[in-house]
């Protein structure tokens, strides 16, 4: 087996609306990482539309894995591995990655990585933050997911609680969508929220009976509209920037309380965020202040390695492959892969 102190992975995520291709040495070490949105495309549509997220990666794909080579100076004889994500996503935006990374692995013959698309979220803090080593807390906030989860080991998870309907980062969009903010709807709300009140209304705050770590948005997004509705009705004037920040505020009390419940209860001294959501100020600013008052060290990516991008597959492709890891040429896109499995 080659030296662990030089392995490098070419990775590849398509899970979504971003073609993105990186260069990754040791899991901590982005040579290079390249992201091609789709987000002018989509906000045509006011959310994404899975049909031309797949053709857009189509027209892409090539053009951003040749360009994630170039900028890390590097050629497909000196990769160690491909790295993929194969789940979960949008079945036609996966298979486009998962295409490529097959063909680059057949004709290059280097060894092939299927990497869950929420591992490299969580794995997106080893690369800013060397010092950070399992066992911690982390919780991943997306457009798609909200998982409490405990990193036992690289590639070890345990779920501690999950969303039961809609994840905080599509409880966004569909708030940001019905004050008339439009999509994407995480930054336009994170954005606007810094002018409003946050106190202004009192939106509930959902606990999941039985389940003190699940986590519920379908509530509250419902109390938006229903406010929303009710002035409307009554001819009262909105102010969409203390709706956004009193939504915001529920959103984040809901996870930090959680999140925390979590921390005292497994006396975890390291917890770190991730995910699309993880870049929302009031979000990191909350968690910064909680884990003070803990006593605890707080870890976050930059906003950059936060929202859908290949590097982090890359650190995720690499402790995989030192673990042993390896895909055969019947991997498939499984859109609903839960975190864990294989």
């Amino acid at each position: 087996m080659e030296s662990i102190e030089n392995i490098v992975i070419l990775a590849i995520e398509t899970s979504c609306d971003e073609t993105a291709a990186a260069v990754v040495r040791n899991g901590r070490e982005v040579l290079s990482n390249v992201i091609s949105s789709q987000i002018d495309l989509h906000t045509l549509y006011g959310g994404v539309v899975p049909e031309l997220a797949s053709r857009k990666h189509i027209e892409k794909i090539n053009q951003v894995i040749t360009q994630a080579l170039n900028e890390a100076e590097t050629t497909l004889e000196e990769i160690t591995a491909i790295a993929v994500t194969y789940g979960p996503g949008l079945v036609g935006a996966l298979l486009v990655g998962v295409s490529a990374a097959k063909a680059i692995s057949f004709a290059a013959e280097k060894p092939l990585v299927g990497v869950h698309h929420i591992e490299g979220h969580i794995s997106a803090n080893f690369i800013e933050n060397k010092e950070l080593v399992p066992p911690f807390a982390c919780l991943v906030v997306s457009g798609g997911h909200t998982h409490l989860v405990v990193v036992e080991d690289y590639g070890k998870y345990k779920i501690l609680g999950r969303t039961r309907d809609d994840a905080a980062g599509e409880a966004f969009d569909k708030v940001a969508r019905a004050i008339g903010l439009g999509y994407p709807g995480g930054p336009k709300i994170d954005k606007i929220a810094k002018e409003g009140n946050p106190q202004a209304i009192l939106f509930p705050r959902a606990k999941v009976s039985g389940s003190a770590y699940d986590f519920s948005f379908s509530g509250l997004k419902s109390a938006v509209l229903n406010y929303l509705n009710s002035c409307e009705m009554k001819g009262i004037a909105v102010n969409t920037a203390d709706v956004a920040a009193s939504f915001q505020k529920a959103v984040t009390d809901v996870l930090v309380e959680h999140a925390m419940a979590a921390v005292d209860e497994y006396q975890f001294t390291k917890f770190a965020i991730a995910g699309g959501v993880a870049s929302n100020s009031a979000l990191r600013a909350a968690f910064q202040e909680a884990c003070h008052q803990k006593k605890i060290a707080f870890y976050y990516p930059s906003p950059i390695l936060c929202t859908d991008n290949a590097a982090m597959i890359g650190a995720a492709g690499y402790y995989e492959y030192i673990k042993g890891t390896r895909s055969g040429y019947h991997l498939n896109a499984v859109p609903n892969l839960k975190l864990g499995e294989r």
